[in-house]
């Protein structure tokens, strides 16, 4: 039966609650089975049973339903987005200048949040499928030299930006916790600008 609070809402389907969380539940099964870039909005429509656009209408974009389903409260791409116009040779401090004060902001709060549920957790699949599709496909791909070092080369930021998270956030560390974003970046900067485009030991990039 209809309600008038069903009739307010015109152009919104009955049930709107469920079928949201369905998209949402769908979404977290592939992204966690298949990553983000083998998983497209049309197959988790196709698994929640609606149509690609209902869920750009509850989501938007892709990376807004993934932010969505790992429940952080920011668009990965607003961050991945504005580092496309920074310059190869500034990307080390570019990084750490944009993260802490996000990671330090009330919106970082829930961040932190769900990290911290993350790793209490035992599925970390969709936390290594945005650091390996996203962030390595994004900034990986413009640090490519030799060819096959980038993956590694996000790898290892990324290993080091997760321990000013681990340090800082989580296990709140002093002084760490209390020093300012500037000195941070300052410290950081020039070791994740070698990782990405300073001479690295011999690896395998199979």
């Amino acid at each position: 039966m209809t309600t008038n609070a069903d009739r307010k809402r015109p152009g919104r389907p009955p049930g709107t609650s469920d079928t949201r969380d369905r998209i949402l539940e769908c979404a977290r099964e592939l992204f966690a089975r298949n990553g983000i870039t083998n998983t497209s909005i049309r197959s988790i429509a196709a698994g929640a049973g609606v149509d690609p656009a209902l869920v750009h209408h509850y989501f938007g974009t892709k990376t807004q339903l993934f932010a969505a389903a790992i429940e952080i409260p920011i668009d990965p791409m607003s961050i991945i987005g504005p580092l496309k116009e920074v310059p190869v040779d500034q990307l080390g401090r570019a990084l750490p200048s944009l993260l802490l004060p996000l990671w330090d902001s009330e919106l970082g709060k829930g961040f932190i949040a769900t990290l911290r549920s993350i790793l209490a957790g035992s599925d970390v699949s969709m936390v290594r499928s945005f650091l390996q599709d996203l962030i390595a496909t994004e900034v990986g791909g413009r640090v490519d030299d030799p060819p096959g070092s980038g993956r590694v080369r996000v790898q290892f930021v990324a290993s080091q930006l997760v321990g000013i998270v681990m340090a800082r956030y989580i296990l709140e560390l002093e002084p760490f916790k209390s020093l300012p974003v500037e000195q941070i970046v300052d410290t950081v900067a020039p070791n994740l600008q070698r990782y990405l485009t300073g001479e690295l030991p011999q690896f395998s990039g199979d």
